[in-house]
Parts: C-alpha cells; sequence; structure tokens
C-alpha cells in the first residue's frame, strides 16, 4: 500500500483533487491511500469548506489556516507548514494542482526532502512572467517527479524546456473528468431565459480600478446591448474593491451573489449562454459545458479554446467584450478532444503506481 499527500489551497484544486479521490477509491483503494492537506489558502466556508461535502472527497487531515497574505508571507507559512508534516510521517509522494501558492510551497518543501513530487496540470505557460501564477507553474515543474500534462501544447511547452516523455505524460485533464461526473448528476434544469455568467477574481483586474472599472461598466453595456440578465458571483476580494471604489450596478438586471459552489457554479453554467471570465478553470469549464467564453485577459493558457474557437481573448475593454460576445453569441462548442478522455485521474494513478 502507498501513501500519498494532496496538497490543496484553492477552488480550483479542491475539484481537481476530487477527480483523483473518487478514483483512488472507485480504482485503486487496494494499493493507493491518500491523505488531503489543505493549506487554508482559500479559508472562509464559501471559498472551501463546503466544497469536499458537496464534492463527496474526504475532509482534509490537516489544514494549515494560512489564510491570505503577500506572496512571500503566505508561502513562507505554508512551506514551513507542510515541511514539518512531511518531516513527521512517511509519504511515497506528494501531489499537487495547478499553479497557485500553494502548489509551489507543497513541490518545494516535498522536493527539497526528496519526496516524489506529482505535478497536476503540469506544462500551462501564459508566457507572461507578470502573472505570479506563470512563476509558480514554472518552478513547480521543474521541482517535479512526475509532470501530467492536460494538452498536447502543455506537452510540447515541456518538451520545449527539456522534459522527456518520460517524466511528462498527457494525462487529459481531470476538469473533463469531474465536468462528465458532476453534471450528470444534476437536477434538470429550471426553464427560463438563458443569461450571461461572469466572474472577475483576478489581481490585475480587481487591484487595477481602471481595468475594474471597465469591465464592470461593460456588464451595463451587454445588459442594454443584448437584453440579458447577468449572474455576477463576487469574490470577496473583488467585493472588498467594488465597495471602496463605491461601484454600483446601473441596472438590477446585473444580479451579484455570494461565490458559488462548484455545482452550483456548473448548474448556472447549463443554463448560460455565454461566460464572461478571468478565471483559468472557468474558461474549460465553460468549453466542456458547450458555452462560448470571453476571456477578460490579454492571453490565456488555455489555447486550445481560443484556437476552436470557443472563446475570445477580449482583456479588460469594453469595445472587444461586447464584439466577442456578439459573436460568441450564436457559438455551440464541439466535443474537447484535445482534454483527453475524461479518465485522466485514472490514467495519473496507474503512472504514478508503475
Amino acid at each position: 500500500m502507498k501513501h500519498i499527500l494532496t496538497i490543496v489551497g484553492a477552488r480550483p484544486q479542491f475539484i481537481k483533487a476530487a477527480a483523483i479521490s473518487h478514483a483512488i477509491r472507485d480504482l485503486h483503494s487496494h494499493e493507493l491511500a491518500e491523505d488531503i492537506l489543505h493549506t487554508g489558502q482559500h479559508y472562509d466556508d464559501a471559498m472551501s469548506g463546503r466544497f469536499f461535502t458537496e464534492l463527496d472527497i474526504p475532509m482534509p487531515r490537516y489544514n494549515l489556516g494560512v489564510g491570505s497574505g503577500p506572496h512571500g508571507r503566505q508561502t513562507a507559512l505554508m512551506l514551513s507548514g507542510i515541511e514539518e508534516i512531511l518531516l513527521n510521517n512517511r509519504y511515497d509522494g506528494v501531489l499537487v494542482y495547478g499553479d497557485t501558492n500553494s502548489t509551489l510551497a507543497g513541490a518545494l518543501a516535498a522536493a527539497k526532502q526528496h519526496i516524489p513530487v506529482y505535478h497536476i496540470e503540469a506544462g500551462l505557460r501564459s508566457f507572461n512572467r507578470d502573472m505570479p501564477e506563470e512563476i509558480n507553474r514554472i518552478v513547480t515543474d521543474h521541482t517535479s517527479t512526475l509532470l501530467f500534462a492536460p494538452t498536447q501544447t502543455a506537452m510540447q511547452n515541456l518538451r520545449n524546456e527539456g522534459f522527456d516523455n518520460k517524466h511528462a505524460i498527457f494525462s487529459g485533464d481531470v476538469m473533463l473528468d469531474n465536468v462528465r461526473y458532476y453534471i450528470s448528476r444534476l437536477q434538470p434544469a429550471v426553464n427560463k431565459p438563458p443569461f450571461i455568467l461572469a466572474t472577475i477574481h483576478r489581481d490585475f483586474n480587481t487591484d487595477s480600478p481602471q481595468r475594474l472599472e471597465a469591465i464592470l461598466n461593460a456588464l451595463g453595456d451587454l445588459v442594454e446591448r443584448f437584453d440579458t440578465d447577468i449572474l455576477f458571483p463576487v469574490h470577496p476580494r473583488t467585493r472588498q474593491k467594488i465597495d471602496s471604489m463605491g461601484y454600483a450596478p446601473r441596472t438590477t438586471r446585473i444580479r451579484t451573489v455570494a461565490p458559488l459552489s462548484y455545482l452550483e457554479t456548473l448548474d448556472a453554467m447549463r443554463q448560460s449562454w455565454l461566460v464572461l471570465t478571468d478565471s483559468g478553470g472557468l474558461q474549460k469549464e465553460a468549453y466542456f459545458c458547450g458555452r462560448g467564453c470571453v476571456i477578460l485577459r490579454p492571453e490565456t493558457e488555455w489555447v486550445e479554446i481560443v484556437n476552436a474557437g470557443a472563446a475570445i481573448l477580449a482583456d479588460a475593454d469594453g469595445d472587444r467584450i461586447l464584439e466577442a460576445a456578439a459573436r460568441l453569441k450564436h457559438t455551440s462548442p464541439s466535443s474537447p478532444t484535445q482534454f483527453g478522455d475524461g479518465k485522466a485521474a485514472d490514467t495519473i494513478l496507474r503512472h504514478i503506481l508503475q
């Protein structure tokens, strides 16, 4: 029996970890045991606690309770806490996900103790070093033992950086596993007019009053131009920034709500006609649900979605956002075969065991 530690800290990682936990439970329970460590990067119940119950995955054995803070302080606290747990317990490997400070801290702590590191969602590159996530991705990949790439583009990025096929493996995307698993378990959709689902949480959008105001104004313009409602789940940090600006929606048709759970997000997405987001995960989920996506960033790691015509980069430019929405209004993305076969978690675990 091999014992692995899964390290998570933010909403996207809880969701990705669910696919792995289900595959361990359903397919590999006789040879793999898993403990979950939650760094506490997302620490309120809306952003963290209820995900474990809703996704039917084990509650974390460890919770560092790090909370928010500057990147250096947050990462240092995580690194110290993870190191102590690894020193006091025997693990055969550590699983990290994506590109957050939790990912970086987990990879560094394990690698320094010569514990194999398995990076799920490896090889993504925005080629924008101003993004903290880009630094996290690169460093994590170069300290990992096995790198599981969700797409062939990610595989090529890893090859370009010197990784061979022994260490870099095309696994497909665990998020596709999850969307197919959970969407089949949702209640039938409520019959009501479709709306736009919008989210904003990236620092470079929320910390710039000019960018944030341009996006918020574009939401009002979308309502008027397309005679549509907008559902706007507001991240806690985004709420704080909006309140500090003194901004109020110009129409009641922009409905601001607390952050949605994963299943609530999937349900909202399937009832929407368009998604606006700066979230990498939501871009893919929109694609997997057959919805067009306006990306509120100048670049994306998920170039496959843009190349398929299912998403458009609009940045924080109001005119480009409106133009992209018009182009995507009648888009119905095809099956996302470039993200694998929906069995990525089993593929990953088989390679780890080998």
